[in-house]
């Protein structure tokens, strides 16, 4: 690291807005799939539609987060409308987005989409766009600064599992509650203009992409099979982790408050693990490259869903449920490798917002609901079987087409 992080403060702030915003996320996200089908009712198709549509909309307030933010490059003020969205979160799901969906079902996914979206779906790529920036222009690795927005979401899990047990619209108040704190961290930070000399040479051109760089990566082919990669992997994995995997864990258990506190307690350790590795993954993807390291992590993905489909005990299935605390930093953590070490450094939002989270996101709108169907006709076993087997032919695939950039990636 260029500059002390101890010493950085923003690296702090950057620590705090993740701690903050994952908390915030955590407090009613970790819980979404069980309250839609258990409080709510809805069936596996209607669960797939609401999929499909918080991922249409979240598509839109990515290509606008990313193209802005590119713009701006440090500037706060998309930030800012989406600290303001969450803020209202909780009044939002207690007293609009819940009766929606009990007495006008399509108007419910139509107005609740965008709201989601905005706020958490598309912000956390957003805010983590915006902090690994941050990090490269001054001087601290991304990763540990990730590490307490894992902390934040798995220190959130845990109560909420507790919570909602007792009644969800607890844990939708205090997501407004975390989300003020965050609101308040962005009125007060202003970025240190202190560079590490490594950045120097990104700085000294000029600072500001014009729409044309931008644009220019749709003409790339390196970035289209990029995209493909993510689509293949990270669509189908989001579809069994969110949509499927918490009712299957908590199907496990008679009682369901019982199950909805021992999948938040799971959650949380998860999660906390996963905070751990946020700070040794950065060493390890640099060491292999950010290639190998996206491989290893779509590995992960196969192995956890095939085996969510072959074991029928609950302790096994819970620790297969922890390998996502080494895919998923290995996962995001190898995305900003792989874009920098390939692509225009400037474009780091427009890369990770469109070409990793857009690209997730046309995959679970298009298979979301095609998924539930699969589910609602043959159960758990054998939809998670097709997506083990479909993730490792696309893994098999981008061995031979991702790129191997000898481009330095080290901050």
């Amino acid at each position: 690291m260029k500059i002390d992080m101890i010493k950085n403060s923003n690296y702090w702030f950057s620590s705090g807005y993740l701690v903050t915003f994952y908390a915030a996320w955590s407090l009613w996200w970790s819980f979404y799939a069980i309250w839609l089908k258990n409080e709510i009712g809805l069936s596996g198709e209607q669960l797939g539609i609401v999929y499909s549509a918080n991922s249409a909309a979240a598509m839109f307030f990515m290509i606008f987060y990313g193209i802005i933010q590119d713009k701006l490059q440090i500037g706060k003020a998309v930030i800012t409308f989406q600290s303001i969205i969450m803020l209202l979160i909780g009044p939002f799901l207690i007293y609009v987005y819940e009766p929606l969906l009990r007495n006008d079902f399509i108007l419910g996914v139509c107005i609740g989409a965008p709201v989601l979206s905005a706020g958490f779906i598309s912000g956390c790529a957003l805010i983590d766009s915006f902090i690994e920036r941050i990090s490269r222009l001054f001087g601290f690795e991304f990763g540990p600064a990730r590490f307490w927005g894992s902390f934040g979401y798995a220190a959130a899990t845990f109560v909420a599992g507790i919570l909602f047990g007792i009644n969800p619209h607890i844990n939708f108040w205090m997501a407004s509650a975390v989300a003020a704190v965050y609101f308040t961290i962005n009125l007060i930070y202003k970025p240190t203009q202190q560079f590490s000399a490594t950045d120097k040479a990104v700085i000294q051109k000029p600072t500001i992409p014009t729409m044309n760089e931008i644009f220019s990566l749709f003409g790339m082919k390196k970035f289209w099979l990029f995209v493909f990669f993510i689509i293949g992997t990270n669509s189908f994995y989001t579809i069994y982790d969110q949509q499927l995997f918490p009712n299957f864990y908590t199907s496990f258990f008679e009682k369901p408050d019982t199950g909805y506190q021992i999948y938040g307690y799971l959650n949380s350790f998860q999660v906390f693990l996963e905070a751990a590795c946020m700070i040794l993954a950065p060493y390890f993807i640099n060491k292999i490259g950010a290639k190998k390291a996206l491989l290893a992590a779509a590995l992960v993905m196969v192995c956890r869903i095939s085996l969510s489909a072959t074991l029928d005990n609950v302790y096994l299935i819970s620790l297969v449920k922890l390998f996502h605390a080494i895919e998923t930093p290995l996962f995001i953590l190898a995305v900003f490798k792989y874009a920098v070490a390939n692509f225009d450094a400037r474009l780091s939002s427009t890369l990770y917002l469109v070409g990793f989270n857009i690209s997730s996101n046309v995959g679970v709108i298009v298979l979301s609901w095609i998924v539930g169907k699969l589910f609602d006709k043959t159960g758990y076993s054998t939809t998670f079987y097709i997506l083990a087997a479909i993730v490792f032919v696309i893994l098999f695939i981008a061995t031979f087409t991702l790129s191997d950039s000898k481009k330095k990636i080290e901050k």
